[in-house]
């Protein structure tokens, strides 16, 4: 084996350490390692501390005690002599961007992080009855009518709508429902708000939201919003307000990467402050009365333009008005790119990660025949990468943050703003294989609704396809499957990671817990077996292959074993 240690319980117990505690930390070797340190940083310089081995069975497991004398207290480990950090053993000096992370900012709910989340695009999700006069800024869709990609398109769904199809979502194995925009606005995604006192009437208004809080909490459910911190509709009567926005004496502002229907919030305005965050009625706390979290629209441009950087304050004042509404609150921030510099600051709890699970996975699973226009924004084809690209841009991502904040960030096969997985993959093989690693990494899995029917599509407008309830289609099998047992075994949800074999067709990891190992297997492509020394007996999981000592080489597959802990 290799050298480990990651954020988990397994290494650190104190999951949530105070300001001033001491923690354990331990280090996992082989048996030849001679000394061990700790290296933590307080007050900007470093310390160090002699760790303590124990052997058990075939290994050497070393003890250390760290002070958390900052919110943000950062260490590695000095392993006879090499350094070791978030993206490995190192025989030369490394930065300290890569090293292992304490935080004692107020911790997330434990739930936020045992969800399973299932995202609605409330316009394409269910109609309650008979849509209502098409508004004006709409082109009406009938519900089977396929999606042509732009804004004004209008199918209908509603609030109520969704309501009577919580069967499917608790069915399928998710817990949290998440909701793109319920704001009134002149679009069918709605980030473009005409208001933030009152949901969409086109939706059923105020009362349908409640019913639908109601309908999920009586289930044992959660519901989480969408709220759009950087902008507003151009219509939105805050508007004529110039401080609550940037203007230019000319009558000029500026927008949403230069989008004019979408005008950027200024949070230097005390007044936008006290209407959006500290006011005991504003817009982050009134909602709450219904939601239990928001997802938070474009967080890494919110308080950022030009000279401008107050997106880590800004995130500090949601989180705080957030915890004074609801405790137990969900606060995740969307990214499209690494999130690291703006989270473990006190304010977002994590990220959708894009970045560290849904790029890295694309690249490796990613159709030989697909042909998209750009990669999640990127200039050029999804680029095809073998098993060792997708570890390491885990890695890398995981080095930029907390294991607090990777284990409560959504990993995402694709949303409302993406193509759908199965464009991507274009196989039904593959598409398993996907979902398999959306239920056993660390990580919240969101899935988009529609993916678990197989829908396609080529961009976000395009992906928004209404849902198929009037086809009798079928639920593909493994998403049920898979997520019952992320469900089932705690080391899918808290265990640790610790990678057991990468090729460029194959990748296998540990989850583990002090009560449970668990090996998972995801092969993209067929090739040779690979040997796995340690590992007399397992029981078959998922995938239906009966352990033999080596890890089978059939793929694509998806395999799961529990190893006798």
């Amino acid at each position: 084996m290799t050298v480990h240690h990651d954020g988990s319980a397994l290494y650190v117990p104190d999951q949530n350490p105070r300001l001033g505690a001491n923690v354990d930390v331990l280090l996992r070797t082989p048996l030849g390692v001679r000394s061990v340190h700790v290296r933590s940083i307080e007050d900007g310089e470093p310390r160090f501390t002699v760790a303590a081995a124990e052997r058990r069975g075939g290994e050497l497991w070393w003890r250390a005690s760290v002070l958390v004398r900052n919110p943000v207290t950062r260490y590695r480990f000095l392993v006879d002599g090499d350094w070791y950090t978030v993206l490995g053993r190192f025989g030369h000096d490394v930065p300290d961007d890569t090293d292992f992370r304490l935080v004692a900012h107020p911790g997330p709910a434990p739930w936020t992080r045992e969800a399973i989340v299932y995202q609605i695009f409330p316009d394409r999700f269910a109609r309650s009855a008979t849509a209502p006069a098409t508004p004006g800024w709409a082109e009406r869709c009938e519900w089977d009518e396929p999606v042509r990609g732009h804004s004004r398109e209008w199918y209908g769904g509603d609030l109520d709508g969704i309501a009577r199809r919580l069967d499917h979502i608790q069915d399928l194995g998710a817990d949290t429902v998440y909701l793109t925009p319920f704001f009134p606005a002149r679009s069918n995604h709605r980030y473009d708000a005409v208001a933030f006192d009152r949901v969409d009437p086109l939706l059923g208004g105020d009362r349908a939201l409640r019913r639908l809080a109601d309908a999920l909490h009586t289930r044992g459910m959660r519901l989480v919003g969408d709220l759009t911190t950087n902008h507003t509709g151009v219509e939105h009567p805050w508007f004529d307000q110039p401080d609550l926005y940037y203007m230019s004496a000319d009558g000029g502002y500026e927008s949403w990467l230069g989008v004019p229907s979408l005008p950027k919030l200024n949070w230097h305005s005390a007044r936008l402050r006290e209407r959006f965050v500290t006011d005991p009625d504003s817009i982050v706390r009134r909602w709450l009365r219904y939601l239990d979290g928001w997802r938070v629209d474009v967080a890494n441009m919110t308080g950022r333009r030009a000279a401008d950087d107050l997106t880590i304050e800004v995130s500090r004042l949601v989180a705080a008005a957030v915890r004074g509404a609801r405790p137990d609150a969900l606060l995740v921030a969307e990214h499209a790119h690494g999130a690291g510099g703006d989270l473990d600051a006190g304010g977002w709890q994590g990220t959708m990660n894009y970045a560290g699970f849904t790029r890295p996975l694309w690249t490796w699973l990613r159709a030989p025949s697909l042909d998209l226009p750009d990669f999640l924004g990127v200039p050029g084809p999804v680029p095809r990468r073998d098993g060792h690209a997708f570890v390491a841009t885990t890695r890398a991502m995981m080095a930029t943050m907390s294991w607090r904040s990777w284990t409560h960030s959504w990993n995402l096969l694709g949303s409302h703003d993406t193509a759908r997985i199965r464009t991507v993959v274009g196989s039904s093989a593959l598409h398993e294989v996907a979902t398999g690693l959306l239920a056993t990494l660390p990580g919240v899995p969101m899935i988009f609704a529609g993916d678990e029917f197989g829908l396609t599509g080529t961009s976000g407008e395009r992906s928004r396809t209404p849902m198929p309830w009037r086809t009798g289609a079928a639920v593909l099998p493994w998403y049920g499957r898979l997520l019952a047992l992320r469900r089932k075994h705690p080391a899918l949800r808290g265990g640790g990671l610790r990678f057991a074999h990468v090729d460029a067709d194959a990748i296998a990891f540990w989850r583990e817990t002090h009560d449970e190992r668990l090996l998972v297997l995801a092969r993209r492509a067929s090739g040779a077996d690979v040997a796995l020394d340690g590992v007399a007996e397992a029981a078959n999981l998922y995938g239906g292959a009966a352990w033999t000592g080596s890890l089978p080489g059939e793929g694509p597959t998806l395999q799961i074993w529990s190893v006798p802990a």
